[in-house]
């Protein structure tokens, strides 16, 4: 991903990224980088990033609520009870991204979820605790993983989990705040930095 900025149409300098792509505009004024404590909401987006090894994340995003449809709004504990019966249907789903191997992993890894939070309270509490470890960067360029990434990642698939590499759980970070990525000079970087200072007060992280 690069690192360089745009000046939109709208007078709103941002991450190149996006280009001008309405959806995906959206996403990284609204969405990307904004901190997320919500455990079906982090639920949702490492079994999104999952599904995006090999893909580009706009795809990934238009087909969103169709994933959402069809993985119980990834609710994980109504995913964790799925059956051959569900794999069959959702391999039938144009709507999703029709990959036995990632469909079988967000059911894995919902039992995995259930599993951490009897252990950990929230998935909340688990993933934000690596947050102490994220630094600012020069953003040039944005690096694909980095040896937290790897860190988290080991530590999940020792734990059972799947399609949860160091690239997608990097990924995973940058959408979730864990690490605020929006280039110096994006005009969305300041708000995320601010909110992430305020989740992790709130939190007891600083």
């Amino acid at each position: 991903m690069t690192s360089e900025t745009k000046l939109g149409k709208d007078g709103v300098t941002r991450c190149s990224w996006p280009g001008d792509d309405e959806t995906y505009v959206r996403y990284h004024d609204l969405e990307w980088g904004f901190p997320k404590a919500d455990d079906r909401e982090l639920f949702e987006k490492v079994c999104l990033e999952g599904f995006q090894a090999g893909l580009s994340w706009i795809t990934i995003l238009r087909k969103r609520e169709e994933f959402r449809n069809a993985f119980s709004n990834f609710d994980f504990a109504l995913i964790a009870s799925y059956g051959e019966k569900e794999v069959v249907r959702l391999l039938e789903n144009e709507g999703i991204v029709r990959h036995e191997g990632k469909i079988r992993s967000v059911i894995n890894n919902s039992q995995r979820a259930e599993e951490l939070v009897e252990e950990m309270g929230s998935l909340s509490k688990y993933f934000w605790g690596f947050s102490h470890h994220s630094f600012e960067r020069n953003h040039d360029p944005i690096p694909a993983k980095t040896p937290l990434s790897e860190e988290i990642s080991k530590d999940l698939k020792e734990r059972g989990w799947s399609w949860v590499g160091p690239t997608t759980i990097y990924s995973f970070m940058q959408a979730t705040g864990i690490v605020n990525d929006h280039h110096l000079k994006c005009d969305i970087h300041n708000i995320v930095d601010t909110k992430q200072k305020l989740f992790k007060e709130g939190m007891k992280l600083i």
